[in-house]
């Protein structure tokens, strides 16, 4: 077993683990640790823990120390030059006619590197404008180019919700979302409702797939023939998937009535495969379309 500590160093960023050695580090501590980037300031986001050996990249690089108010400073102050490198680097790209649009600009807590994030429609030959800048900040320069779930990610909003987004607030990685899920729920498939701020389907789709999946599972389809448990045939109307609720129109005499059942009182022949669920031309031409772009930024995370 190999003790480590988790420390993200941005907001619902990835989890990295070091090696507390004999430190006393504790959960909000920050801490001095390198990485492949330089020295870097990070929080750590749990207290130390033992893992299984094979489940750590080796070598566990060591925490070099916990952050001094010296280094508190050294952030802080960081901070605000990361607001005036992005105002810099926003006129630079202007100077130089690019299209491109600067998202976030970063500096490495030891200053020997400047980042600046950006979003482009295509390839951009940026390499006069990287020489620019490294003139004004005599520094090293990277320009990093990300997808729109990134944009998103480091900007941060509201959601549809009315709550700030999960990808800003607590999703460290971005996991695959498709229509199917949607489906499962039985959510409008109105690209514009099952869409997030970034115009990919919402990362929130993930959150209840595996309860849907398994409540989905024990109901019949919408249109299948059931028996009801004092003998009466019918069809299926509707159901209620949370409450687990089916609606069957049955055969009374010569009438036909829509009664509700628990699915318990239903006998079926359980089919894994959903009914079709009607799409209008125009709808699933956006949602054909939303499912590309999926596919495109699952290229871009990764």
């Amino acid at each position: 077993m190999t003790k480590v500590i988790g420390v993200r160093f941005r907001t619902a960023g990835k989890i990295y683990y070091f090696d507390p050695g004999k430190m006393n580090i504790r959960r909000g501590d920050h801490v001095i640790v390198e990485t492949a980037r330089g020295i870097e300031y990070g929080t750590v986001v749990g207290d130390p823990r033992e893992v299984e050996d094979d489940k750590v990249i080796q070598p566990l690089k060591p925490v070099l120390r916990v952050a001094t108010p010296r280094d508190d400073e050294q952030e802080a102050g960081n901070k605000l030059k990361e607001k005036e490198a992005f105002k810099i680097c926003l006129d630079k790209i202007q100077k130089h006619g690019l299209e491109m649009k600067l998202i976030d600009a970063e500096y490495t807590f030891d200053n020997n590197k400047v980042l600046f994030y950006f979003t482009a429609d295509g390839r951009i030959d940026f390499r006069e404008l990287v020489k620019d800048l490294a003139s004004v900040f005599k520094t090293r320069i990277e320009l990093r180019q990300i997808g729109v779930r990134d944009e998103t990610k480091i900007l941060g909003g509201i959601g549809i919700c009315g709550r700030e987004l999960c990808c800003h607030r607590h999703l460290s990685e971005f996991v695959p979302v498709s229509i199917k899920m949607a489906k499962e729920q039985n959510l409008s498939l109105n690209p514009t409702k099952i869409s997030g701020v970034c115009g990919r389907l919402m990362c929130c789709l993930k959150h209840e797939e595996e309860t849907y999946e398994e409540l989905n599972r024990r109901l019949p389809n919408v249109g299948d023939h059931v028996t009801t448990e004092d003998g009466l045939k019918g069809e299926v109307h509707s159901v209620n998937v949370l409450r687990q609720l089916v609606k069957v129109v049955v055969d009374v005499g010569d009438e036909k009535e829509i009664q509700e059942y628990r699915v318990e009182q239903l006998r079926f022949k359980r089919r894994h495969k959903h009914s079709k669920i009607d799409v209008q031309d125009e709808e699933l031409k956006e949602l054909e379309k939303l499912e590309r772009e999926e596919g495109r930024s699952k290229l871009d995370d990764n």
